[in-house]
């Protein structure tokens, strides 16, 4: 099985998310790793919940807060590898729907301008 999923968010709503809700909502939907990875670069940390949103449409299942059977956004973590190039890994519900669906390999893509960040995952 092949699948994709894909996402665009503007930057300002992270933005506004940190200014609003600060240390909570970085620990809400970021992992500890990416929260250091990221160093508080809002681009980064836009680009990573693109990615979380885009992982979650490959497994045909959304995000938990708008699916009951959706997925937690710590399920996913998008970090670099030694070399910068983004990897995924799944946690929990994930997992598990990554599991039932057979997805062992992902690939993620991230980019970003000064108002969007993308996120298009691939995986098998």
């Amino acid at each position: 099985m092949l699948t994709t999923g894909v996402d665009l968010i503007e930057i300002s709503r992270i933005e506004r998310a940190l200014e609003n809700h600060g240390e909570r909502f970085l620990a809400r939907v970021f992992t500890q790793n990416e929260v250091l990875y990221c160093r508080g670069r809002v681009p980064e940390l836009a680009a990573r919940f693109a990615a979380k949103e885009a992982v979650s449409k490959a497994l045909g299942v959304g995000m938990r807060v708008l699916s009951r059977e959706g997925i937690h956004w710590q399920d996913v973590e998008v970090v670099g590898d030694h070399r910068g190039k983004p990897l995924v890994r799944l946690f929990g519900r994930a997992a598990a729907r990554a599991g039932e669906l057979g997805l062992t390999e992902w690939a993620v893509s991230l980019t970003h301008t000064k108002e969007h960040a993308m996120a298009f995952v691939v995986a098998q």
